[in-house]
């Protein structure tokens, strides 16, 4: 069975949104808003498509942005998605959505669509735009219209946290078909405080607090699980192997070989982020670029720059700890806040012997 190799593609920044914690508009670098031409976006499916091939995968897009609808050349890529079979996620604004939208996305392929819910409808606006928590609930329904899987992510910071189980009961009632949260990764240059009604970089997250959350979520989770939910619960934080390790619902394989990599972050793995302007990411999430698509293979740089990010003895909490091989957290938060890619978790609640 073919593997996929995921490409999170923004075609463009343009946005309906200013969002408080967006990596594009928090970026004091960014003083213009990139957009790709149809040229350049036929070069990112070559180079992607030749790198997949090498390597005996398939390419997935997870299209955004900004809003990849707002591209002039949105439709276009979706049909020459649709000529060349390649599989696809949308993740984007709800704005744009109506029944006529879906219908059409859905005929040129696309299965799943994402939206964002940030906490409950004053911190969600505040966050985004006034407005956009109702119209992104009140669009779960338009897409499961076309058949398209409605998709809810959160991201988890300070501000929302104590809101995550309201959350979790919105969309389950509103009928989304799959709902998932990770943590706010902050920059090393975004610490500002509310006085500028900025995001605050949510430094009193502390390990123990997020420990309960997943803890009071599981159950959450689980007693609508054992109801027949309709929605799925994606546990995507690795810290939710943490979690399952010390419930004793996951236990070490006895036949576990050390030099082996079984799950857990897949930075370096199996996924790639392409910018708008063609700049080439370990992950969206991690501030380091690692080559252009224009004008570097893909191969080339997986084998170079990518390695990296696989030197997981590096790894200053995690290379000591058990888990090594399924969890390690996430290493873009350790990056956020440590300046340190392979830095301890800050949010992980594992007590490790650091002397061992």
């Amino acid at each position: 069975m073919a593997k996929y190799f995921a490409f999170q593609w923004h075609i463009t920044d343009e946005c309906d949104q200013r969002c408080k914690h967006c990596y594009i508009f928090n970026n004091p670098e960014n003083d213009c808003l990139h957009s790709m031409n149809w040229e350049q976006m036929m070069k990112v499916l070559s180079n992607c498509e030749k790198f997949c091939q090498k390597f005996g995968r398939i390419p997935y897009f997870y299209l955004t942005g900004g809003d990849p609808i707002l591209h002039p050349n949105f439709w276009r890529l979706l049909e020459e998605f649709k000529v060349r079979n390649i599989k696809f996620t949308i993740m984007g604004n709800p704005f744009h959505l109506t029944d006529e939208v879906c219908s059409r996305l859905k005929s040129l392929g696309c299965d799943k669509y994402q939206m964002s819910i940030d906490g409950m409808e004053l911190t969600h606006d505040w966050f985004r735009k006034q407005g956009s928590f109702q119209i992104t609930l009140d669009n779960i329904a338009t897409l499961k219209k076309a058949g398209i899987c409605a998709v809810i992510m959160s991201t988890v910071s300070d501000k929302n946290i104590d809101e995550m189980h309201d959350v979790i009961d919105t969309v389950v009632a509103y009928g989304a078909d799959v709902f998932a949260f990770s943590r706010y990764c902050p920059t090393l240059d975004d610490k500002v405080d509310d006085a500028h009604d900025n995001y605050n970089d949510g430094v009193g997250l502390t390990a123990e607090r997020y420990h309960k959350l997943l803890q009071e979520t599981d159950k959450q989770y689980k007693e609508y699980e054992e109801n027949g939910c309709h929605t799925k619960f994606n546990r995507k934080d690795h810290l939710w192997t943490l979690l399952a390790y010390e419930q004793g619902e996951f236990v070490i394989p006895e036949n576990a070989k050390s030099s082996m990599i079984y799950g857990g972050c897949n930075c370096g793995n199996c996924h790639m982020t392409i910018l708008s302007t063609g700049e080439l990411y370990a992950c969206r999430r991690c501030i380091s670029s690692v080559g252009n698509v224009y004008t570097d293979k893909i191969s080339d740089i997986w084998l170079t720059k990518m390695d990296d990010y696989r030197q997981y003895g590096k790894f200053e909490k995690c290379a000591k700890c058990k888990l090594l091989a399924w969890c390690r957290g996430c290493p873009s938060v350790a990056y956020g806040t440590y300046g340190r890619f392979y830095a301890p978790d800050p949010q992980c609640w594992m007590d490790v012997d650091l002397r061992v």
